[in-house]
């Protein structure tokens, strides 16, 4: 075979191996290939607006979430199954069914558990939380977000307000920062970040639904008992609040503490929409004074208050629906060395407007025991300025409701069909149980709407009408028919316990 011939051979072999070579290869990758999962882009790109929202969603929780810590509580209940003759334990006469009873009834201790959430204050660790979630606590742990569980000690509480200020041991934690609330605004959106039902580190997001909610059935998420508070003055949020999230922090978008979570309002025991949060303002103040001394002392102003509706400004002349009502002031108080008067209003406490009576608690709450303050007050149709230098009291005076009826002797009954009342005069003997000089007796109240809706309850005096001494039946139907349909007129009724302002609005028929 000449070389020509070789070479082209040659040639020839290692044509055919290339192309066999590059038809394996690229069977082979058809065949060993793997299918493209997924599109290799996303759908839709997000609008730059809603990017930022979605960050600042991102920056405001990222950011907070060390501030907040779960808590475990221990609770023991020490008690006897059974115990026969404890007194006399060792006596041989009853040792024997002693030992008998111990046996078949023993000791028992049991543990209680519960849980909540609570919020650095300071950096060297100071928690607050609420008092309903440490209350009667035997043992107090805390687990940080980076999953340290520490042995915490209550520094102090206050009921009133559901707080309570725990502290652990170390330093370099997180403190929150404190919202301005005269910044924060209805519809604002927050988040709340807690443990609920035993997930930790959990963010839920709503919004601010209302500011300055108060006289609210409120519940405990964590037992769903129900909660009495003296200071209700509670933010309301969409944001789901559950068993586990009391204790723990409602946050703005720039990671500012708005506010305590600390119940619920359901019928369930979970979250069916309305939760509500102590303000960040109160928190601080109470949180402040419990760090500082170990408990928080009350400033005392001393008046009974309810808030005004459209009925009592009408009645009080009242140009705006706001501002508290005094219902009463207590002997010796405050107030009434002040120069303050049942059916006084009080519309401001050193220029900050009060729109209800659970505003003026508040305000009065963070003020310091000895502090003096400027109130305004509507009297007689007109604005007048009163200094108030505040007491120290434990408790705080809220609008009384209970009240205990003691019919008197019959009497001629008057029936003022237009109201739905029924009225008497009165007698000696009545006088003398109401410690009243005139007035006529509320025997009656058939018209349900200003029995539920005013609070005007039979088994009392009145007293007075529009600041108007009542001293016959005839008087009090003078006045009341020279008003017309529409009008409203303020009744100070007199019951057994306590004294009261009602606004009662005359109907169209």
């Amino acid at each position: 075979m000449n070389n020509k011939k070789i070479k082209i051979t040659v040639i020839s072999i290692l044509s055919s191996v290339v192309l066999l070579a590059l038809l394996f290869f690229t069977f082979k990758g058809k065949i060993l290939a793997q299918p493209e999962i997924g599109s290799s882009k996303p759908p839709v790109e997000m609008n730059p607006t809603i990017k930022a929202l979605n960050d600042a969603y991102k920056n405001a929780a990222n950011a907070v979430i060390e501030s907040v810590v779960n808590i475990r509580v221990k609770v023991k209940q020490k008690s006897r199954g059974f115990e026969v003759f404890p007194f006399d334990e060792d006596n041989p006469l009853f040792k024997d069914w002693n030992d008998f009873f111990k046996r078949h009834f023993p000791d028992t201790d049991p543990e209680m558990t519960a849980a909540g959430s609570g919020v650095f204050v300071t950096s060297d660790g100071y928690i607050v939380t609420n008092n309903h979630v440490v209350e009667n606590a035997d043992e107090i742990k805390v687990t940080t977000y980076d999953k340290k569980e520490y042995k915490a000690e209550i520094v102090g509480t206050d009921k009133w307000t559901d707080l309570a200020v725990i502290k652990i041991q170390g330093e370099g934690f997180k403190p929150v920062h404190f919202a301005n609330m005269d910044e924060v605004k209805v519809g604002e959106l927050v988040i709340a970040v807690g443990n609920p039902l035993g997930l930790s580190s959990t963010v839920t997001s709503g919004i601010i639904s209302a500011l300055g909610r108060g006289g609210l059935n409120l519940i405990r998420p964590e037992d769903g008992g129900r909660i009495n508070y003296a200071i209700e003055n509670f933010i309301q949020t969409d944001a789901p609040i559950n068993p586990g999230n009391s204790g723990g922090g409602l946050f703005n978008l720039n990671g500012s503490l708005v506010g305590i979570n600390t119940a619920i309002a359901t019928k369930t025991g979970t979250y069916i929409g309305y939760g509500f949060a102590i303000p960040a303002d109160l928190v601080k103040t109470v949180v402040s004074e419990i760090i500082k001394k170990g408990k928080f002392e009350r400033a005392y102003l001393g008046v009974y208050i309810k808030s005004i509706d459209e009925t009592y400004a009408k009645a009080l002349g009242l140009k705006q629906v706001k501002g508290a009502l005094v219902n009463e002031v207590e002997s010796g108080s405050p107030a009434e060395k002040a120069g303050i008067k049942p059916e006084d209003v009080i519309l401001e406490v050193n220029g900050k407007s009060i729109n209800s009576s659970n505003e003026l608690q508040t305000e009065i709450a963070k003020r310091k025991p000895g502090e003096t303050v400027e109130l305004t007050i509507w009297r007689n149709k007109k604005e007048i300025k009163l200094q108030v230098k505040l007491g120290t009291r434990d408790t705080i005076l809220v609008e009384k409701t209970d009240t205990e009826t003691e019919e008197p002797k019959p009497g001629q009954e008057v029936k003022l069909d237009k109201l739905g009342l029924v009225v008497t005069p009165l007698d000696e003997k009545t006088k003398e149980n109401f410690d009243v000089k005139n007035g006529v007796y509320l025997k009656n109240v058939t018209n349900r709407t200003l029995m539920q809706e005013r609070g005007l309850l039979p088994g009392g005096v009145i007293t007075k009408v529009d600041d108007q001494e009542i001293t016959s039946v005839s008087q009090l139907k003078k006045i009341l028919s020279s008003k017309k349909p529409g009008d409203a007129v303020l009744l100070r009724v007199k019951y057994k316990d306590t004294s009261t302002l009602v606004a009662i609005e005359i109907p169209e028929k």
